[in-house]
């Protein structure tokens, strides 16, 4: 899995998942094109890549379609080719639940489905020209299965994001058609679906409560996803698209 000499595109990419699939394509010899709202985090994750590779970063807000365009030109004109787009980047706008006001679903829509639409189309197009490319959508197990009350059980954390299980349930869906839609050309697309993942701010119960549902007993960590992103990124997985891989510790497997 090395990748010398090709272009990686990482939406979402300044923390989280997307950070840590930045640091194996680098470590891979990717040259990247990292994506995000947050141009200082940007460039704090750029600054610790660039003395392994080159990286160059682009700060955008997915929902505004006008800037999803100006990313594909800019990409086309620093680099030759694009071979890998990552999809990371989402909207969690449903604060409120499902008692949120509709207009917050369109926003999270806007992110979630129209501009992962158009970003998608715009790379996908120049990887069938070429011939050659691989989509990798992030997903979640939310959009394999229905929310679990029991694993919020004593917090104040809630799972009833309507939103994030419609777009996510049709992310998978999506994958199907792109990994269609672009195979005779020779451009595959699947999705990664992690399942929970640990941060700082989950209380303990959750933590506990969830950590029990999965085989391996614990929520995933920051290099969990690492692996797999890369591998289908690869020519290690050059027969492989239009597929979901839940990368949840067993949770689904049930």
């Amino acid at each position: 899995m090395i990748f010398n000499g090709k272009t990686v595109i990482v939406t979402g990419g300044s923390q989280g998942v997307g950070a840590a699939a930045a640091r194996k394509f680098a470590e891979a010899g990717a040259n990247l094109m990292l994506v995000a709202r947050s141009k200082k985090n940007l460039e704090a994750l750029a600054g610790e890549l660039r003395d392994k590779t080159r990286v160059e970063c682009f700060s955008m807000d997915v929902s505004d379609l006008d800037a999803c365009i100006d990313l594909f030109k800019k990409t086309q004109f620093e680099f030759d080719r694009i071979d890998v787009l990552v999809n990371n980047s989402v909207a969690r706008p449903m604060k409120d639940g499902f008692d949120s006001d509709a207009s917050t679903f369109a926003h999270s829509m806007q992110v979630n489905a129209t501009g992962l639409f158009i970003i998608t189309r715009a790379f996908g197009d120049a990887m069938a020209r070429r011939g050659s490319g691989s989509i990798i959508n992030i997903g979640s197990i939310q959009g394999m299965v229905g929310p679990d009350p029991s694993i919020y059980r004593g917090t104040s954390m809630s799972g009833w994001a309507p939103d994030y299980f419609f777009h996510k349930g049709g992310m998978i869906n999506f994958t199907r058609f792109i990994g269609s839609y672009y195979g005779q050309r020779n451009v595959r697309c699947n999705c990664v679906a992690p399942g929970g993942y640990l941060t700082k701010d989950h209380p303990t119960p959750f933590v506990r409560q969830y950590s029990d549902k999965t085989f391996l007993g614990r929520l995933a960590n920051d290099t969990d996803l690492m692996g797999v992103i890369v591998f289908l990124a690869s020519d290690a997985s050059v027969y492989i698209t239009g597929a979901t891989i839940p990368v949840d510790g067993g949770y689904t497997a049930k």
